[in-house]
């Protein structure tokens, strides 16, 4: 009896294995950003994500969230974030064209339930398969710590830093949340 188990659970094992194989090899699994998520993929995802992060023990951060570190976070995020996650009050359009969709950082919550931490986190390593790059080999660690205070403390800046974030103009805004796309001859 305990060999007909021991069979009948390696011989599902491998069928479970052989179907989620045939699931991606034949062109089933959703690949296309208008396709659908497939079945527990943002739970998983972000089980996972959540799981790497805390075992990195990140720590708190070395910048205080005073108002020079958010004008300066400010400056760093107006130049390598807005295109992607917006300004307030201008969140990018283009967006709808990606998947996963990048959150737009000032509209709702943004990240202001997650700790500093988390966001320096993401930041510096980029998340695989999101289109979200790693910026520790852009940016320094006081730079990305910077970045990471203002969107944490995003529903709570000063109106220096507010007005800091609001495009020059609307010309310039519309250049700076736009995607440009390449030509192909």
């Amino acid at each position: 009896m305990l060999k007909g188990m021991v069979v009948g659970f390696i011989l599902g094992v491998v069928v479970l294995a052989g179907g989620a194989y045939y699931y991606f090899a034949s062109g089933m699994a959703p690949v296309a950003t208008a396709d659908p998520m497939m079945p527990f993929e943002r739970k998983m995802a972000n089980i996972a994500l959540r799981a790497h992060i805390e075992k990195q023990h990140v720590g708190e951060s070395t910048e205080p969230a005073d108002e020079p570190n958010l004008l300066a976070g400010a400056d760093v995020y107006r130049k390598e974030c807005a295109l992607c996650h917006g300004l307030p009050d201008h969140p990018v359009d283009y967006v709808k064209m990606m998947f996963p969709k990048p959150p737009q950082l000032f509209k709702g919550k943004g990240v202001t339930d997650d700790p500093a931490s988390e966001s320096y986190w993401k930041s510096a390593n980029g998340i695989r398969l999101s289109g979200m790059p790693a910026f520790k080999d852009k940016l320094t660690d006081i730079q990305l710590w910077q970045v990471s205070q203002l969107v944490a403390h995003a529903n709570e800046l000063p109106a220096s830093v507010k007005k800091a974030l609001v495009p020059d103009t609307p010309a310039s805004s519309a250049a700076s949340t736009s995607m440009i796309m390449p030509t192909h001859n």
